[in-house]
């Protein structure tokens, strides 16, 4: 018997209920989620222009010492450029653009020559692109006043943050989620899981919960590759051999992407009965859009959930 995938009655008026709670969340907590990160970000661009002598020094040397800067060097032109166009602006290699961005870092193997090379190409695109309306300084020839400074490095924070709007909202509503299962579970008598006190989730302590746990399974019968599971929480109850219950905490602020990724959970549910047999569950904790179609598709799949706006539910799971 389950506790929300079965009572296909309730999920009409739980969806709205679930939508409501979302949204009231996103009105008054997203915006300053947002503006934090924008404040933070703007310390790191200034940063970045000064290392660059605010953009008037774009030398391959001073890319080379920090390849960071490149996602914001990207927003200082006009119109902002994608990594793919810088790349093809540019002539360079996706290798060199993609380690620089992602890694921070130089391509290791890369020869010291073609390296100076190429990013003698990327300082030319953006000081060629660089916005004048944003740094008026260029065409004055001198570096910029302190209040100039923090006005483009601030215009550039907005445009980085907006290029990565979802990720941090996203991110803002999972650590929401995750802080109002801990105090549920706290209340009740649970506690944090200490750093190193267990081997793996299956050796936890009872009455023992974890964030961002890492569960291993086994693919294609040999392979052993590990899922990141949100929350792992082993019972007050349990005996030797009980697996510890597991949560993924999913938000969302529209329907369409629910949708395109309901798979993503099947694959995990899956994977972990594989290893671990039928007796390993894997459940979600969701706030936000998800309709009937969603969740038919995990019910399908003997996934159950519970509504943070009725997280009282969590107690229907033995905890």
């Amino acid at each position: 018997m389950g506790v929300n995938r079965d009572k296909v009655d309730l999920w009409k008026a739980d969806i709205a209920k679930s939508v409501d709670f979302y949204n009231n969340w996103f009105m008054n907590f997203a915006p300053k989620a947002f503006r934090d990160t924008r404040v933070e970000t703007t310390v790191h661009v200034e940063e970045a222009l000064e290392q660059t002598e605010n953009l008037t020094n774009i030398k391959p040397e001073i890319l080379q010492l920090y390849p960071s800067v490149l996602p914001m060097l990207r927003m200082t032109t006009c119109p902002p450029i994608a990594r793919d166009r810088l790349i093809g602006l540019a002539g360079i290699s996706p290798n060199l653009v993609k380690n620089m961005e992602i890694q921070k870092r130089i391509p290791p193997k890369m020869e010291p020559p073609e390296v100076i090379r190429q990013l003698k190409m990327v300082g030319r695109i953006i000081e060629k692109l660089a916005d004048p309306d944003i740094f008026v300084w260029k065409n004055r020839g001198d570096k910029g006043t302190k209040e100039e400074i923090h006005r483009a490095s601030t215009i550039v924070a907005d445009r980085l943050c907006g290029a990565v709007a979802d990720p941090i909202i996203r991110n803002a509503q999972e650590q929401r989620q995750l802080s109002a299962m801990k105090a549920w579970l706290e209340v009740r008598g649970y506690r944090e899981l200490k750093q190193g006190e267990a081997e793996d989730f299956l050796s936890m302590p009872n009455g023992t919960f974890s964030f961002r746990f890492n569960v291993p399974v086994t693919l294609n019968g040999e392979k052993q590759v590990n899922i990141p599971v949100d929350a792992v929480i082993m019972r007050k109850n349990s005996k030797e051999g009980d697996f510890p219950a597991l949560f993924e905490a999913k938000s969302a602020g529209d329907f369409t992407n629910t949708n395109k990724r309901r798979k993503e959970e099947a694959v995990k549910i899956q994977q972990l009965r594989k290893t671990y047999g039928n007796k390993i569950t894997f459940d979600l904790f969701l706030c936000g859009y998800f309709d009937s179609g969603y969740l038919g598709y995990e019910a399908a799949e003997g996934i159950d959930w519970v509504w943070e706006h009725r997280i009282d539910d969590m107690a229907h799971f033995g905890f």
